[in-house]
């Protein structure tokens, strides 16, 4: 058996393993989905030629390369102002959280946080009565004053406990 391709494996994985670092979870929604409006991109080549003739001629060339590539879609201003929404309104979402817990303005970890949400009021949606349920509550609550003989799903009680002198019948 040979012991080389072995030893070599473990050394090259353990050499990758300095190198390599670990992924982290991150949050999708504030990123910049995908906004590029172009790239620039230099590169150098180097060709070598051998001529198969008398003289055994070998020529090399070498370039340089720029290249731009602009992404067509829609224009670079409105994809950045579409992301800057978009993060604005996750903030707008979030920033009453922050605000009310008081212990993260002197956490240094969530200092830009802080200062992004400092004067930002949240409203709350004063529409809805505070002793109001959910829509589909209300609505099974007046399907069963409608139809006050039927037993529907989550009721209470809808099996009831037998009498304690209750026999159940015996197998077949």
């Amino acid at each position: 058996m040979n012991y080389y391709f072995t030893g070599i494996l473990i050394l090259a994985l353990t050499i990758l393993a300095f190198f390599v670092e670990p992924a982290y979870p991150r949050n999708e929604y504030l990123n910049e989905y995908g906004v590029r409006c172009g790239e620039m991109e230099i590169s150098t080549e180097r060709r070598d030629t051998d001529y198969n003739y008398s003289d055994s001629n070998t020529h090399e060339d070498q370039y340089l390369r720029f290249t731009y590539r602009k992404y067509l879609g829609t224009d670079c201003k409105t994809s950045k102002e579409n992301v800057a929404i978009k993060q604005q309104l996750e903030l707008m979402k979030m920033c009453g959280r922050v605000n009310n817990n008081p212990s993260l303005a002197h956490n240094e970890n969530f200092r830009l946080l802080v200062s992004k949400c400092r004067g930002v009021i949240p409203t709350r949606d004063t529409t809805r009565p505070d002793n109001s349920q959910s829509l589909w509550d209300d609505m099974k609550d007046d399907y069963k004053k409608e139809n006050p003989d039927i037993k529907l799903m989550g009721d209470k009680k809808i099996l009831k406990m037998p009498p304690k002198n209750y026999k159940l019948p015996a197998p077949e």
